[in-house]
């Protein structure tokens, strides 16, 4: 029993509800936000502009400004893929929400989901035909 952490059985009562709230919140949006689908492609009549569905905008987004920004969305997954592993991270005492230990990890996290978010909103909202940037209201 030595390699376990001891933990409250109420802070996984708190992740239970914020996972319940955020798949909530995701399926609404789901069922509020429809994917920007087209009908079948017919090369004769191409629309413009063409987006992906809503949760891949971002990576359009970013594709937009340069091809080889998808590279840094690489670079990140295999950052976040790789975080448990990383040096510098204390071992965990205790669990709790963003803990003073890990600054940067949990910014960087913030960070990069307020990014994508940026991202999706300026590729749903502000791009209009050939891409170019509109005022949509």
């Amino acid at each position: 029993m030595k390699d376990f952490l001891p933990s409250s059985p109420f802070f996984f009562r708190i992740i239970k509800r914020a996972m319940v709230l955020l798949v909530g919140i995701l399926f609404a949006l789901g069922m509020v936000i429809p994917a920007p689908l087209e009908e079948p492609a017919q090369i004769a009549n191409v629309p413009n502009p063409v987006k992906a569905a809503w949760f891949f905008l971002w990576i359009q987004e970013l594709a937009s400004y340069s091809k080889y920004l998808i590279y840094a969305v690489v670079l990140l997954g295999i950052y976040f893929l790789l975080l448990p592993y990383h040096p510098g991270i204390p071992d965990a005492k205790k669990a709790e929400w963003l803990p003073r230990d890990q600054r940067g990890v949990n910014g960087v996290t913030i960070a990069v989901f307020l990014l994508i978010t940026v991202l999706t909103i300026v590729a749903m909202f502000f791009r209009g035909e050939n891409w170019a940037f509109v005022y949509p209201f």
